[in-house]
């Protein structure tokens, strides 16, 4: 039986694997060594705290029941206790994850609700084809969030994040998509005029707003402008038809998600990369597990439920785990390490345990980079206070080479060299 491209994507991921090639990312990139990547993993109901802190500090921890499918990487990972955005508990603020900003208190702040992840896209801009990719089994968290407030979805089918990834256009479908990129800037030339002519008479008010839409008139037509570029060079090829399976299971959907990630990070494809487990998701074929992710988050300290709820945990960090592995097994060229020691890795959640909806002691692992890794830290200040994870977020952004030294709600910076 001959699979086809879509059949394969509906059977792979635990079969998947990639070619360890000392390939191409990208002249500039080899003339200065490998780039940074960046990597996160998130999910919107946060973690059994018992179960997934560590119960000692230091490097010399021992690792914690969720977290034991990173046993390998104790070296390379710190673990943050006691951070937060410092929010009310309940539902709807886990939103502020990678911002540490919630949208209705936006104006406040000068990225506004624009989230880490796309704030990293936004310095990569169109050194790649793809400044960040995200991806997801279903749509739920609002996890990203761009500089205008709107939330960027991510890509929730396998087979649709291989053809964004590495399905070349044919020449018939380059014309149309030029033209379709050369109408829209025409239309934003058009819009862009009408407001120029429309200020002369404007409030200062409405300048305001009017600034903030040529904001995102001028980010749109670079956009336009990047995507013309890139519309006339190939895409790497990606050939997984000899890693045909007919079982299909969640583990092998992220698993095929997180291997074409990886393969996107090796080939410069992207350098910005976020995965979602949403709410909604069935976790039902994970052994032990019968009820919902949500269901199961509402335990009320009943030894099943919390027993299923620390298997899909488990679970989402064991795919992590995988996705790392894989990374760490892809030499950089010219001998300058593994992928994942250019790779800054952050796994966690805007919800600090989904059980009392609390929105404080955030479960945050830090992984790769090439970070001096500090174990399980207790990251109060002297007086017993949380750390505002937005001090974590400046150290990524410096890492990535975003100079910069405060982000939102920001404090200082975590110490992380």
């Amino acid at each position: 039986m001959k699979a086809t491209r879509r059949t394969v994507l509906q059977g792979i991921g635990g079969a998947l694997s990639l070619p360890l090639l000392e390939a191409s990312a990208g002249d500039a990139a080899l003339s200065s060594g490998p780039p940074m990547r960046f990597l996160v993993v998130g999910n919107p109901y946060g973690a059994h705290p018992d179960h997934f802190f560590p119960r000692d500090f230091g490097t010399d921890f021992r690792i914690s029941p969720t977290l034991r499918s990173l046993d390998w990487l104790k070296d390379r990972m710190t673990i943050l206790s006691h951070t937060d955005h410092n929010m009310v508990s309940g539902h709807g603020r886990e939103i502020s994850f990678l911002s540490g900003v919630l949208p209705a208190d936006s104006q406040a702040f000068a990225e506004k609700n624009m989230s880490l992840d796309q704030l990293f896209a936004r310095h990569v801009g169109s050194q790649v084809r793809y400044p960040s990719v995200g991806a997801s089994l279903e749509a739920g968290i609002r996890m990203s969030w761009t500089a205008n407030g709107v939330e960027k979805l991510p890509i929730t089918d396998p087979q649709d994040l291989f053809d964004h990834l590495f399905l070349n256009l044919t020449p018939e479908q380059k014309a149309v998509r030029r033209r379709m990129l050369e109408r829209n800037g025409s239309i934003l030339d058009t819009v862009g005029s009408q407001f120029e002519r429309a200020l002369k008479q404007a409030s200062r008010s409405d300048r305001q707003r009017a600034d903030q839409f040529q904001t995102s008139v001028r980010e749109l037509e670079q956009t336009l402008a990047d995507r013309t570029t890139w519309l006339e060079k190939k895409k790497p090829s990606f050939d997984i038809s000899e890693h045909f399976t007919s079982q299909v299971t969640i583990a092998n959907r992220y698993d095929a998600i997180f291997d074409m990630i990886a393969y996107a990070f090796q080939t410069d494809l992207t350098r910005v990369a976020s995965v979602e487990f949403p709410a909604a998701l069935k976790y039902t074929d994970i052994d032990g597990v019968n009820r919902s992710y949500h269901g199961c988050t509402h335990n009320g300290r009943k030894e099943d439920l919390v027993s299923e709820l620390v298997a899909i945990e488990s679970f989402q960090v064991e795919r992590l785990a995988r996705c790392l592995k894989t990374l760490d097994a892809i030499a950089e060229p010219g001998g300058e390490g593994s992928l994942l020691d250019h790779t800054i890795v952050l796994f966690g959640s805007g919800m600090g345990y989904g059980g009392t909806h609390s929105n404080r002691d955030l479960p945050i692992m830090v992984a790769g980079g090439g970070f001096a890794h500090r174990g399980h830290v207790d990251a109060r200040d002297n007086s017993g206070r949380n750390m505002p994870l937005c001090n974590l977020f400046v150290a990524l952004l410096q890492r990535f080479g975003v100079e910069r030294d405060r982000f939102n709600t920001s404090t200082g910076r975590f110490d992380l060299a």
